[in-house]
């Protein structure tokens, strides 16, 4: 059966050593998030997904969640297990002290996400998606909801969704048909069918509050027409306390893949009454707040999936005797070697390992930026960090979860026969994960969302807050003698991704059909850009600790750099031929001919 330990020496190293967490404590706000106070947190995180949320992951595939007469119950332990989690005051972790919550680093709290994911990502769905709630209303509500709703939120005594698809839109949202029909005192009543509703109903949590998009009588068409509501599933009596039902249902539940102990619902709202969350017909706006912030998590999702898919296939590689090595015999004691000595196993955990730190890192780069754009003194430093964060968020989002889904898949193939046998746990990181390349806008929308609105944005500004630091750190670094190993591959595939954008900018100026055949390639190139230039700096700071190195976790960070730019960046060279390549083979094809 799997197991999970938080990884926490290499989650401290990207937090303190790669992002320079020490220098927190000197944004406003963050003065007293010294390391003194984050590691002790980051252990008690640690304890809380290793021994209650993990141990009930199977159990809850297994059960899954249960539906009758509107009701839906979710599996045995979840409920206790949520009692402790929000008791322990890890809802609150990430929200604004004036509304209760502990106003922690987004740095940080990435940290804290990725190891609830890894123990239990359906139980992580619950507070995860409250928080996306938190994060829209906190942003764009007025002060009297706010002061209503998000201390409750925040505390996790309630619980919030997000409401967006139909039956006949999920991308494209301006085909939605619910109705919001104004009362006259301020209130609106929410007429209409949502699916695919995350922790739409459940029994964790006293009342559940529904962000729903709908359309006001006299909206306009389109996307432009579509405003955002706050709906709880009970009406608040007049002491705030949950009262009468408020006519949201519950019609069934969805039969999954994977995120089985997470509920995913078909919501109805009949008369239901709402209030507007920021104005009228601009309810996309605000949306987007809560899916940015969704986004990043997803990709956190993979991340966190692929580690604890990567910790069960090296436990496997290491107890598993097969055969014997193709240079002669490496365990005369025993009747066989154990895998790990076959250099395919040894390709598959190395590759699954590069994907896995290098995703981490990256995922904490965003997190840094995120602190930055909300702490940072100076206005500039606050705006180069913002547009660095649109920049990234669909590249984390897609590349995240991409690499998750084959990270858990190069888990399961290391068991062999016995990966795709459910007892072992790896078969149900690889369902489980598949989910994430889908929801929060596909990853073939992450990609049209880089190529058609990150890069122009601007006027290509967004871009320079990625391009200027890698092109320094080149600059730098590639005649360094010890560096030279990692930076000259990394400066190879930083050429190419520059040549690839100018095409892409070229073609999709000409012909968008052209941005789009490219988008998802182009997309990947720049991640594994990215994740190159992680590693190389990642192997700066551990070829600089080698000496004082007694656990030998910084030479494995080398060994691991190496084998990114020799195995994994190579990709580079495919991606850049397939973007260059155009999309006259795909859109010439013919129709019919499918």
């Amino acid at each position: 059966m799997a197991s999970y330990t938080a990884p926490l020496r290499d989650m401290r190293y990207v937090l303190f050593d790669l992002m320079e967490g020490d220098g927190l404590a000197s944004l406003p706000g963050f003065e007293d998030f010294t390391r003194d106070l984050i590691d002790p947190v980051l252990d008690e995180a640690a304890k809380i997904c290793e021994q209650v949320l993990h141990p009930i992951n199977r159990s809850g595939d297994e059960e899954g969640c249960a539906f009758e007469n509107g009701v839906v119950r979710t599996p045995k332990g979840f409920r206790e297990a949520y009692t402790l989690f929000r008791e322990g005051g890890w809802t609150s972790i990430s929200c604004d002290p004036a509304h209760g919550g502990q106003g922690w680093p987004k740095s940080v709290g990435i940290l804290i996400e990725e190891m609830i994911c890894s123990a239990n990502l359906s139980f992580g769905m619950y507070p995860g998606l409250s928080h996306g709630a938190y994060v829209a209303l906190h942003a764009h509500g007025s002060d009297e909801l706010k002061d209503t709703y998000l201390p409750k939120l925040v505390d996790g005594t309630w619980s919030g969704t997000m409401c967006l698809t139909e039956p006949h839109c999920g991308t494209d949202l301006g085909l939605l048909r619910t109705k919001a029909i104004p009362e006259g005192d301020g209130s609106y009543k929410i007429t209409g069918t949502k699916i695919f509703i995350s922790a739409g109903e459940h029994d964790l949590t006293e009342n559940i509050i529904h962000l729903v998009l709908a359309r006001l009588p006299d909206a306009p068409k389109g996307v432009k027409g579509i405003s955002l509501f706050l709906v709880p599933k009970y009406r608040l009596k007049e002491d705030g306390t949950p009262g009468a039902s408020n006519g949201v249902s519950c019609g069934s539940i969805e039969h999954k893949m994977g995120i089985k102990a997470s509920s995913t619902c078909v919501m109805n709202f009949d008369d239901s009454i709402g209030w507007l969350v920021g104005e009228p017909n601009k309810g996309m706006r605000a949306m987007f707040a809560m899916m940015n912030t969704e986004r990043l998590s997803v990709g956190v999702q993979g991340l966190g999936l692929a580690e604890a898919s990567y910790q069960g296939a090296v436990t496997y590689a290491r107890e598993r005797l097969q055969g014997r090595a193709l240079t002669g015999v490496k365990h005369p004691d025993k009747p066989a070697d154990p895998i790990i000595v076959h250099p395919d196993v040894r390709r598959m955990l190395l590759t699954h390992r590069a994907y896995v730190e290098g995703s981490r890192a990256l995922a904490a780069w965003v997190g840094r930026a995120i602190d930055h754009e909300e702490h940072h003194p100076d206005p500039a430093v606050r705006a180069e960090a913002e547009e660095f964060v649109a920049l990234m968020t669909p590249v984390v989002k897609a590349l995240l979860t991409d690499l998750g889904f084959e990270a858990t898949n190069l888990g399961m193939q290391v068991f062999g026969g016995h990966g795709f046998i459910r007892e072992h746990g790896m078969e149900q990181y690889v369902r489980d994960c598949r989910i994430a390349q889908i929801y929060e806008g596909t990853n073939g929308i992450q990609a049209l969302d880089l190529v058609g609105r990150k890069l122009p944005a601007h006027a290509g500004r967004n871009l320079r807050r990625f391009f200027h630091p890698v092109s320094a750190f080149i600059e730098a670094k590639v005649e360094d003698e010890q560096l030279g190993e990692f930076v000259q591959p990394l400066a190879k595939a930083f050429v190419r991704l520059q040549q690839a954008t100018a095409q892409v900018a070229r073609a999709g100026m000409a012909n968008p059909d052209e941005a789009g055949a490219a988008a998802t390639d182009y997309l990947r190139l720049l991640g594994l850009t990215a994740l190159g230039y992680l590693w190389a700096k990642m192997a700066e700071i551990s070829l600089a600790k080698l000496n004082d190195d007694p656990d030998g976790f910084h030479r494995a960070k080398v060994a691991t750099a190496r084998f990114y730019v020799e195995r994994v960046l190579p990709q580079t060279n495919a991606l850049f031929a397939m973007v260059m390549a155009g999309g006259k083979s795909m859109m010439d094809f013919d129709e019919a001919a499918f």
